[in-house]
């Protein structure tokens, strides 16, 4: 096994230089820099040799409840007594009042070294969001401060049987009796349903509260608690599925029998109170796909670098990393790690700023797509590099792998994202005007990325028509695009080893045929 490293160099490299972090008012490079090494540290030392040993023994249900693996429940006590669950925050109710481009470092970090870990305790920062933006005063009050010292987790529970990318099929239902709501209905796929970690679990709830005919404008957000005064909501575990990966994060299915529950926001706007959570949750898995990149990059990089085969040209014997082939791999894998997180961040701190909303609506759908595919690319070449020991489980490439391949299905699988892109991102002109404005500033003047980028327009003005049969095309279309100027601008820092990375990325194939419309 090779121990998970922080790459923590990286991450400043990437917000100093590529992304600009210093434009945010509040940042202090300084600060920041001792929080990630000080969470770098947490990381290696506590959460990631609980990731093998999890993911071998999973989660296990015992009288209606989930009992984590070994050593997550004290784990998640120093995660909570550290602050982390509340970094973001308010201070008045609880939290490190830090910006979400830190949160998001931080994020990075955690899904690497423990990628289940992470998915039953990140949707916090997300759900605390929620309540700041569609909670009353005194659901924030209540909540907020629960949150961020670790006492609850949260989880979103949106997907039902016959209901998954589709929300306007929801049929759990919401009724009140004249003093609360209650809620009825099942709800799969529910990340952290249960758990041991945290005193009490806040569920926030998609349900209807209109007739069916009404779709998605019939849909209200909940709040509704585990428990409430002491005694067990009326909500009940009814299995954890078994799954390729992720064996240590608890996906439950879940059954509300009348369970007491709380609007949050205006009843018949749920999904739009739901898509704070989503949108974030959405750049969260973006992150987890850069996260697995770098890992797999890591795992097989030391490999390489030790593995003893066959004789260099002087005759003197050569390692695994000596050879062009497998060179070719390791460059792939970093330059789809650097680039991807470089996408990921500079998205993220738009949405920070919150001064182009149009242009972060268009980036986060290529960052979800572009990243998670990324980390599965940069797994399966591991997995290659590593040969016979990749396909074992020794070196956990294998897992890292598997736990990666979900980050495309689920927060909306990458093709519904493509048809997204294809459709509404380009009726909204300023999303795609933005898109190209970003572009052309990150390539600064590199006429192969400025070529690239007419090209794109080309296939934008053409995609009216055929919109939703081309959106796989023009998703990677676009998500290429904006790989090779994040790539511009890496090489644009005058770094030696991102100069040479950069020549490995412009001599990448196109993913697709040109023109995309006929």
């Amino acid at each position: 096994m090779i121990p998970f490293k922080a790459p923590v160099d990286d991450i400043l490299f990437c917000l100093h230089e590529v992304v600009g972090a210093e434009r945010l008012s509040d940042w202090d490079s300084e600060i920041v820099g001792g929080i990630l090494a000080h969470f770098a540290s947490f990381a290696e030392g506590v959460i990631a040799p609980l990731d093998e040993p999890g993911d071998a023994h999973g989660c296990r249900l015992e009288d209606g409840r989930v009992i984590m693996p070994t050593g997550f429940k004290e784990a998640f006590a120093q995660l909570a007594e550290g602050g982390w669950q509340g970094l973001t925050a308010p201070e008045e109710l609880g939290g490190m009042a830090q910006n979400p481009l830190l949160a998001a470092a931080v994020s990075e970090i955690f899904s690497g070294a423990n990628h289940a870990m992470q998915m039953v305790c990140n949707l916090v920062p997300g759900a605390i969001s929620t309540l700041m933006k569609y909670g009353s005063t005194t659901q924030q009050e209540y909540w907020v401060p629960r949150l961020a010292s670790g006492e609850t987790l949260s989880t979103m529970c949106l997907t039902e049987a016959d209901a998954g990318s589709d929300l306007s099929r929801i049929r759990a239902k919401a009724s009140h009796d004249g003093m609360t709501w209650q809620i009825t209905g099942e709800k799969i796929f529910i990340s952290g349903g249960d758990q041991d970690l945290s005193n009490d679990i806040l569920h926030l709830v998609l349900a209807r509260t209109g007739s069916p005919e009404d779709g998605v404008k019939g849909l209200s957000l909940f709040l509704c608690a585990s428990e409430i005064d002491g005694v067990r909501n009326a909500v009940t575990l009814t299995r954890i599925e078994e799954k390729l990966g992720l064996h240590a994060s608890p996906t439950c299915q879940l059954a509300f029998h009348g369970a007491r529950a709380e609007l949050i926001g205006t009843e018949g706007a749920g999904l739009q109170a739901m898509f704070t959570m989503m949108n974030h949750a959405r750049l969260d898995v973006a992150l987890q796909g850069v996260a697995h990149a770098a890992r797999a990059h890591q795992i097989a990089a030391s490999y390489a670098a030790e593995r003893k085969q066959g004789r260099r040209t002087d005759g003197t014997e050569a390692v695994l990393a000596d050879h062009p082939d497998v060179q070719r791999m390791l460059n792939e894998q970093l330059s789809l790690a650097l680039g991807a997180r470089a996408m990921a961040f500079l998205t993220m701190a738009e949405l920070t700023l919150g001064e182009r909303p149009a242009l972060v609506n268009f980036l986060t759908p290529i960052c979800k797509v572009f990243c998670t595919e990324a980390g599965i690319k940069a797994a399966d070449l591991g997995i290659q590099v590593l040969g016979g020991y990749g396909y074992l489980t020794e070196y956990r490439v294998s897992q890292t792998w598997r736990d990666a391949r979900v980050t495309s299905i689920y927060e909306g699988a990458n093709g519904i994202h493509a048809i997204t892109t294809a459709t509404r991102g380009l009726r909204v002109i300023e999303c795609a005007d933005a898109f190209a404005v970003l572009v052309e500033t990150l390539s600064g003047g590199n006429t192969a990325c400025l070529d690239l980028l007419n090209d794109w327009q080309v296939a934008r003005s053409g995609m009216s028509d055929q919109a939703i049969e081309k959106a796989h095309d023009f998703m990677s279309l676009t998500a290429e695009l904006l790989f090779q100027a994040v790539w511009c601008k890496l090489a644009g820092t005058g770094d030696a080893e991102m100069i040479r990375l950069a020549r490995t990325v412009a001599r990448r194939p196109l993913p697709v045929r040109l023109p995309l419309v006929a």
